[in-house]
């Protein structure tokens, strides 16, 4: 198994707790119907469930989709155990075969793997954007930092084939740029923009995802119907960070090593630059602040 993607997707649900914001998932709790089929991509360790319940989203269907095969099987395995040791009572229904849209687009598994509340759940390892334009009538459709890994156009294409007139699109934690650690470092302007460039230089990327999808949704047939800054924060406090997030923190320093390293050039001081981050990141001194963009679109 990627036990290291499945660390640092669930190092970081503390982390996105706090960036979502609460106007937008208002606003599409108040827009959905009840009983709605949702459909998440990028749904890494299932962690969307659990908020799906405590926003009051207790019945109709959830099915999640990722590529990583790992992943998936870790949510299959630990998110029905978490949900128990939050109180949850869980019926595993894997033997069920009734979800109206599993298996459409060819994934790994077919049915419900458990029911929660009313809420059938399953989890399948398969392509996003296929997945997307092979079903249809879908009340929610749900991408959350994920926009920003794929082609916008593709991705806004594949949603809108897959609602349902009226149906909404909820596109949380979209990154629009914006790298801040803190206390500052002289090096830390032309490590921002060398760290940007190379995220922008790889396929389908976008460090200004945010602002381009809400531009983009503004001139679709549908409607952007709310858009509210989701910033992940991380600070220590006395000298600890919580939950596992010096991990999280640490991955983050890792993914800026590894854009820059791969980079034509690297910015002078760079290798200061990082060592001091992680000496602050053990010492429980460093912060950290990326800036992003939580949406909710309704079709026509």
């Amino acid at each position: 198994m990627n036990h290291a993607r499945a660390r640092y997707l669930e190092s970081k649900r503390s982390v996105d707790d706090r960036a979502l914001a609460p106007r937008v998932t208002e606003r599409m709790r108040s827009e959905l119907d009840s009983n709605p089929t949702v459909v998440e991509v990028g749904c890494g360790t299932g962690a969307t469930v659990p908020r799906l319940l405590a926003w009051g989203i207790d019945s109709g269907e959830y099915h999640g989709v990722d590529t990583d095969e790992t992943v998936v099987s870790f949510a299959r395995r630990v998110r029905p155990m978490g949900l128990e040791r939050a109180g949850y009572t869980v019926v595993d229904t894997a033997a069920d075969r009734s979800l109206s849209i599993s298996g459409s687009a060819g994934g790994s598994t077919e049915g419900c793997d458990f029911t929660v509340s009313d809420l059938r759940v399953t989890f399948e390892a398969c392509e996003a954007i296929e997945t997307l334009t092979s079903i249809s009538d879908i009340d929610l459709v749900v991408a959350q930092s994920f926009a920003d890994l794929v082609s916008l156009p593709l991705l806004i294409d594949a949603i809108e084939a897959a609602l349902r007139p009226g149906g909404l699109a909820y596109l949380p934690i979209t990154f629009d740029g914006g790298t801040i650690f803190q206390p500052d470092h002289p090096a830390d302007e032309s490590v921002e923009r060398a760290y940007h460039a190379a995220i922008d230089d790889l396929p389908g990327r976008d460090v200004h995802a945010g602002r381009h999808l809400a531009d983009l949704l503004r001139r679709r047939e549908g409607e952007l119907i709310a858009m509210a800054s989701s910033d992940w924060i991380v600070r220590p406090q006395n000298g600890s960070y919580p939950d596992d997030e010096r991990y999280f923190l640490g991955q983050i320093l890792r993914f800026v090593e590894e854009a820059i390293s791969s980079a034509s050039a690297e910015p002078s001081e760079f290798d200061d630059w990082l060592a001091t981050r992680r000496r602050q990141l053990d010492a429980g001194e460093l912060l950290y602040v990326a800036h992003g963009y939580d949406l909710l679109y309704r079709t026509r």
